[in-house]
């Protein structure tokens, strides 16, 4: 019977797929957790217990069917699992190797909460997914019909991806510009290898291709093409820029040599990973190799370069976080796996400056945490006379990233944006103030996951399909 594959949390512990070691994996730049064997995944996809409330399902932002296909995957059905992963998730072999689950789905495992250990989904969905492009389930696009409706989309990361492969699998034709010269985002330049290998969004972007998406690379909007000829060329456009824009570091010395952005020291180690020409890298500005490197914040980008610093052969890796550990804002996972390849961490501890012109150390002030704000979180506050100084020959600054000024840059001040600076667009639809023009992802929420942009992608491609059949009716008429 079905149901005796599934209800196993009780007699089946929960296993991760198993971890290479801190002293290979540290080595180099290949994603440390192992494959499961099929038997492996069957057996921790039967642990799920197929509660009536699958609050796995409603904390993941896609709201992707869990409970089904683990079922599915508990009783060996992995294409159908993959048909039924793919259906709410454009890349779920992404999500499965960098969401944090234990902040969404599986944070929220019931059986967890009864003190079982979560069912390991994230696993599960990176396991069938991959088995899926093993296998040749993954198809190739190929939409009924062909449209004349045309559709650009700004932005190659998760969200314009997500649209784009919705859009063009109802037949209307995509262009998708991006500033690279590869496709991905953030995804290709900005997570490390050892999180999501590059060819795992490759095969994605050839699937596109191959689906008859056109990429124009190394555009930048603004400059080598104008965003109003983008938007008289197509039907509708698609703003998924992302944020890029680094928040920098206000202090005495910030300006000095060897204080550089966590956006341009994890590119230039991505870009490596391709064997390109990286003048910052190989003069020694954007490598680690050799130095006392000093990462501050405490987000999934300062792990990001934590990680790849100890991957770069730096003497010693330090990270600064103004609150404590319990009140960081990344993935613990990724905490865990970063102590046990070597990083430091200095909790409670904040820059108050840089010494030397060429960076030699961090001022650093020492935090206790006080009463909370209206958030609830409990604020930094300084403990006077507890100042030293961190001996960093290289500081990374992962403070996070704010939006660029795209009206400005793009000559559209009739786009209107929050007080943030993201673009102000309608919930669900994307919609923006301009007629035809919507936005999606980081852009419009701030900095944010993969898997949210991937759900704004796909919201906007069906706003954005509602108004081009739109638009046909009344050329019909």
């Amino acid at each position: 019977m079905a149901g005796q594959k599934m209800l196993k949390f009780t007699n089946v512990a929960r296993d991760m797929p198993e971890k290479r070691p801190p002293n290979l994996r540290k080595e180099d730049f290949g994603e440390i957790y192992a494959e499961y064997a099929t038997a492996k995944a069957a057996e921790q996809a039967s642990r799920c217990s197929q509660c009536g409330v699958p609050y796995c399902q409603t904390h993941c932002p896609l709201h992707n069917n869990i409970p089904d296909w683990l079922r599915l995957t508990a009783e060996g059905r992995l294409e159908e699992a993959y048909e039924m992963a793919q259906a709410t998730n454009t890349f779920p072999e992404i999500c499965g190797r960098i969401c944090p689950q234990d902040r969404l789905c599986e944070g929220n495992c019931v059986i967890e909460t009864a003190g079982h250990g979560t069912v390991t989904i994230g696993s599960v969905e990176k396991y069938i997914t991959d088995t899926a492009f093993e296998k040749g389930w993954v198809k190739p696009i190929r939409p009924h019909t062909e449209r004349a409706e045309s559709v650009g989309i700004i932005g190659a990361g998760p969200g314009g991806l997500a649209a784009a492969d919705m859009l063009r699998r109802q037949g209307v034709q995509v262009t998708v510009y991006d500033r690279y010269d590869r496709g991905g985002g953030l995804m290709m330049y900005g997570i490390p290898g050892f999180k999501l290998e590059k060819d795992i969004v490759m095969q994605r972007i050839a699937q596109l291709e191959d689906g008859g998406v056109e990429f124009v690379l190394n555009c930048d909007v603004g400059d080598d093409l104008s965003f109003d000829a983008i938007r008289g060329k197509h039907e509708a456009v698609l703003i998924a820029t992302g944020v890029y824009k680094t928040r920098a570091l206000q202090a005495p010395g910030a300006g000095a040599e060897g204080i550089v952005r966590a956006i341009d020291y994890l590119t230039a180690s991505n870009r490596k990973s391709f064997g390109d020409d990286v003048e910052e890298f190989d003069n020694g500005e954007l490598n680690a190799k050799g130095k006392k490197v000093v990462v501050i914040g405490g987000g999934d980008t300062a792990m990001d370069c934590v990680r790849t610093a100890i991957r770069q052969d730096a003497v010693s890796v330090k990270c600064l976080y103004r609150r404590d550990e319990a009140n960081m804002p990344g993935s613990m996972r990724e905490v865990q796996n970063a102590k046990e390849e070597g990083v430091e961490f200095v909790w409670l501890s904040a820059p108050k400056g840089f010494t030397g012109d060429t960076v030699d150390g961090v001022m650093v002030q020492k935090m206790r945490l006080g009463a909370p704000d209206a958030t609830g979180r409990q604020m930094p506050e300084l403990i006077e006379g507890s100042d030293y100084v961190e001996e960093a020959d290289l500081v990374v600054q992962a403070l996070g990233f704010e939006p660029e000024d795209i009206p400005t840059l793009w000559g559209v001040p009739e786009l209107e944006v929050t007080r943030w600076g993201t673009i102000k667009a309608e919930f669900t639809t994307g919609q923006t103030s301009l007629e035809g023009v919507y936005a999606a992802g980081d852009i419009v929420r701030g900095a944010s996951l993969v898997v949210w942009a991937i759900k704004d992608g796909r919201d906007a491609a069906e706003a954005i399909l509602e108004y081009v059949n739109q638009g046909a009716a009344v050329a019909a008429e």
